[in-house]
């Protein structure tokens, strides 16, 4: 689990992210936070998020990465990225993040109960932060962007609290599919239309699309 240390942001105009997310041990508060604009921003109370107008609301409660997805850039990249690198609030462990399907449902620890809404599309924040040649490129066409999750059942969570898989849809549009739709491959755009829990605002733009 980890939240925001403000830090200066060169790449926008909003002058301050929240990408920098450092591990706590918890308890943190885990709530809806509202609209995107005019909401509270992070579904974690102490986390930030300061680019109100791409980044936070319902549908972008809490960002989650799989441990292991991070393992495999530290390979790549040769360097160490430490839980939080990537800017998630959850680092997960044994949860294949990529293969989720849109609309499951996650308990994390006793209380809170999460639902997979969206994916994580890079932009020139993650691309400053990361100091990587082509980063954006090359997140992309690794195709392991991570989830976003909205929460449906509020409550506290810890570090290493359990992550349980309690529902799964019956359609097959994973994590890893839509991001590849809404990125390089746009033929499959037709497919997402299946997933009734992706955001109102990225479904109807699909619909325009398709």
């Amino acid at each position: 689990m980890n939240l925001a240390v403000p830090r200066p942001n060169p790449a926008k105009e909003s002058g301050v992210t929240g990408i920098d997310k450092r591990p706590v041990a918890g308890p943190v508060l885990v709530r809806a936070p509202g609209p995107k604009d005019g909401g509270l921003g992070s579904g974690l109370v102490g986390d930030g998020i300061f680019d109100r107008v791409n980044h936070g609301g319902d549908d972008q409660a809490v960002y989650a990465y799989a441990r292991e997805d991070l393992d495999a850039w530290e390979a790549e990249l040769g360097r160490t990225l430490p839980n939080g690198a990537f800017g998630e609030n959850l680092t997960t462990s044994g949860l294949d993040v990529t293969g989720a399907l849109v609309g499951e449902r996650w308990r994390v620890g006793e209380q809170v109960v999460l639902e997979v809404a969206d994916v994580r599309i890079p932009c020139r924040t993650f691309a400053d932060w990361m100091a990587e040649h082509g980063w954006v490129k090359r997140f992309t066409v690794r195709a392991v962007p991570g989830a976003y999750l909205r929460i449906i059942v509020p409550g506290e969570i810890r570090a290493g609290d359990p992550i349980e898989v309690v529902s799964r849809p019956e359609h097959d549009v994973t994590v890893g599919l839509t991001f590849r739709a809404l990125t390089r491959e746009p033929e499959l755009l037709p497919r997402l239309l299946a997933a009734d829990a992706l955001p109102d605002d990225l479904k109807e733009a699909v619909a325009k699309r398709t």
